[in-house]
């Protein structure tokens, strides 16, 4: 990966220097150049996302992957501001919202906030969120759930039902 990303960097310095030195390069092989370079950043950018594939697949194999997504609910009139999670009672995931991420949770995104690797069985999961009302008041719960884990991976969505100080769980 590297070596690709050097490569890239190295056809493009060429091409300035080139470009630089013969002033009577015509229009037809610049643009020639210009197609190549192009080709090289597509070449890139799909191998790294085939890379981060393939690591993702190594790191958490499907048979003890457990994945943990956070969402709000549709009419969600709350702003989560932190969350946090404790998985077999260690701390694996402490997140502080931004404005955007705000926004994309009220109109209906799920972030995918941890996964791991765990043993099939049963597993504590404790989550603890803060967040404010619109009007400005505040709201702190915790939930506890256990994430039984079987073979095969296992998702848990954490819902954050903000203005109820309540804490939804659903398996997919």
């Amino acid at each position: 990966m590297y070596r690709i990303l050097m490569a890239a960097v190295l056809l493009m310095l060429a091409a300035v220097s080139n470009a630089q030195e013969a002033s009577q390069v015509s229009r037809e092989e610049i643009r020639g150049l210009d197609e190549q370079i192009q080709d090289v950043k597509k070449d890139v950018i799909s191998l790294t996302s085939e890379l981060n594939r393939l690591e993702e697949k190594l790191l958490f194999p499907s048979n003890t992957q457990v994945a943990l997504f956070v969402s709000l609910p549709d009419s969600s009139e709350f702003s989560l501001e932190s969350i946090e999670i404790k998985l077999d009672n260690q701390i694996v995931a402490h997140h502080l919202y931004t404005y955007r991420e705000i926004e994309a949770l009220q109109l209906g995104g799920v972030q995918r906030i941890h996964t791991a690797n765990v043993q099939t069985g049963a597993h504590p999961l404790e989550v603890t969120y803060f967040g404010k009302s619109k009007s400005g008041k505040e709201y702190r719960a915790t939930a506890s759930y256990s994430v039984d884990k079987a073979v095969g991976p296992k998702f848990v969505e954490i819902q954050i039902a903000g203005n109820q100080s309540a804490i939804n769980f659903k398996d997919w």
